[in-house]
């Protein structure tokens, strides 16, 4: 693959369509409100801070005014696309929306406080020349495997718990998604990988926490609080 130049743009799809069953509350999880904002203001926030130029913001049919409301104070030119019935077929409609830009991130709403090195860094591997780039954190609590009836102690050492925004060079990702067949993946790396991309580790960080459970909510306001 050719290595891609720092003046090609950045663009990203920022997944917004889920529920939030588990984090309760009357309105999905991406409007939820951190320290008086939107979570997926805060999420467009940070990718706007490490270079991103425009977002596409997938969301779940019939809530195009509450996002509209929700990203009024945007520092980018955002765009809102209706999602599908998986993961990969909202990110495949976030895909076919996007503006142009060789280098595409993929951010789950849900990660509202992503630091901005963590942006930068998976930016600039893509535009080192990987395909396909992916934050992680090591993992510190003992994990078992369920196996039977009983369990095993797994090696956590070569373990890593995967984060986003997850970085793309664009024509990998729109052949990954073609090739996706309506099957669904977990996230955008295990899409590209599943069609021979190899992906790339680079650091996150322990604040780009994804907010699943109220809990998460809490120590998310905890680490806001502590910036500022």
């Amino acid at each position: 693959m050719t290595q891609n130049t720092s003046a090609e743009p950045v663009v990203a799809i920022v997944v917004a369509a889920g529920s939030g069953v588990r984090l309760g509350g009357e309105v999905p999880k991406a409007v939820r409100v951190l320290a008086g904002r939107p979570l997926v203001s805060w999420s467009v926030e940070a990718l706007a801070a490490g270079g991103v130029t425009e977002v596409v913001v997938v969301v779940g049919d019939g809530l195009q005014d509450m996002f509209t409301d929700a990203l009024a104070d945007s520092p980018i030119p955002w765009r809102l696309v209706v999602g599908g019935a998986t993961r990969q077929e909202s990110v495949a409609r976030g895909i076919a929306a996007l503006p142009d830009g060789d280098v595409v991130l993929v951010h789950d709403a849900a990660r509202p406080l992503v630091p901005v090195d963590v942006v930068r860094g998976v930016i600039e591997a893509v535009r080192a020349g990987a395909s396909a780039v992916i934050p992680v954190v090591g993992v510190s609590d003992t994990i078992r495997q369920v196996a039977g009836a009983g369990s095993v102690v797994v090696d956590r050492s070569g373990l890593r718990a995967v984060q986003t925004p997850q970085g793309f060079a664009r024509d990998a990702l729109v052949t990954a998604h073609a090739a996706a067949n309506g099957r669904d993946f977990t996230d955008d790396a295990a899409v590209c990988e599943a069609c021979g991309y190899e992906v790339v580790l680079v650091p996150g960080s322990r604040e780009a926490l994804k907010i699943t459970e109220p809990h998460d909510l809490a120590v998310a306001e905890a680490i806001v609080k502590d910036r500022r």
